[in-house]
């Protein structure tokens, strides 16, 4: 019958683990001696240089192909999306339901509106963007001439949305039946909504649902336009003071006081029929006042 293997004792395993550390008889640190782990040392050194080295090398080399004021793609973005204020989304469609009679329901538009204004604050653009610009044209810019290394921007005031401003009616229509909403497109770098300065980009809302329950629509600026003295967008880095145009809706309720609306930026190069995209070129939100 084979022997049973000795069993070792705690004792035993101490020191065999102590002359795995140091054996003295051979001049071993942990199975090699000093010169081996310099040899050994310096191999990972050297190794691991390397590794970083080129890790470095690629990093720089992709930084350097980087453009840092233009995205490499935007092959995605051949339209730009629409957007409503106030933002209050339901489950598919934008919901501005409010109540006439109730302060608090028609305080939280008025507040998400003077929120999403405060950029546009008169003083506040005159003090960023001091540049007189040309209407009805492309402001091309081929330098960096503003300071800081930066491209000017053209000023957007509050005030140009007249009557839906927040100046003339704090509430923005919303304690009553006539509620005013903003209308902002999207930014996309080096975007031009037309090829032809003869036709601005303007504005135009439409009735889905509930055609009765609009007496009226109105827009500010008037006109409609997005004027195009606000495009091309050179990107946050080259215009940190740029802020998108807008117009502001105004709808007069009357009947059930509730109606589906469609509000499109039209304009040659500004698509809207995008099945997979409801947001490109259009928003549609639901309008309901009660009382």
């Amino acid at each position: 019958m084979a022997t049973l293997k000795e069993k070792r004792g705690c004792g035993q395993r101490c020191e065999d683990f102590g002359r795995f550390v140091w054996n003295s008889d051979e001049g071993k640190f942990m199975g090699r001696t000093p010169e081996k782990w310099v040899y050994i040392s310096l191999y990972y050194f050297a190794f691991y240089a390397v590794i970083t080295g080129l890790f470095s090398l690629a990093i720089w080399t992709l930084m350097y192909t980087l453009d840092p004021y233009t995205p490499d793609y935007q092959d995605r973005l051949n339209s730009p999306g629409v957007m409503v204020w106030p933002n209050t989304y339901g489950e598919e469609i934008v919901e501005i339901n409010y109540n006439t009679s109730d302060k608090a329901s028609w305080m939280k538009m008025t507040n998400i509106l003077n929120e999403f204004l405060e950029p546009y604050n008169d003083t506040k653009q005159l003090e960023c963007n001091k540049y007189n610009c040309t209407k009805g044209k492309y402001f091309i810019q081929d330098t960096f001439s503003a300071p800081h290394h930066t491209k000017w921007a053209c000023p957007f005031m509050q005030s140009m949305l007249g009557a839906c401003s927040g100046f003339e009616d704090p509430t923005f229509g919303y304690n009553c039946s006539m509620p005013c909403v903003v209308i902002k497109m999207n930014r996309i770098i080096n975007f031009l909504p037309t090829n032809n300065t003869d036709h601005v980009p303007y504005v135009n809302c439409t009735v889905l649902e509930g055609q009765n329950n609009v007496d009226k629509i109105e827009y500010f600026p008037e006109c409609a336009t997005m004027d195009l003295s606000y495009f091309p967008y050179y990107g946050k880095l080259a215009q940190p003071t740029y802020v998108n145009p807008l117009v502001a809706v105004r709808f007069r309720l009357v009947g059930e006081k509730q109606a589906k609306i469609q509000c499109r930026v039209v304009s040659k190069k500004i698509s809207y029929e995008n099945f997979y995209d409801p947001y490109e070129g259009k928003v549609v939100f639901q309008l309901k006042a009660v009382k």
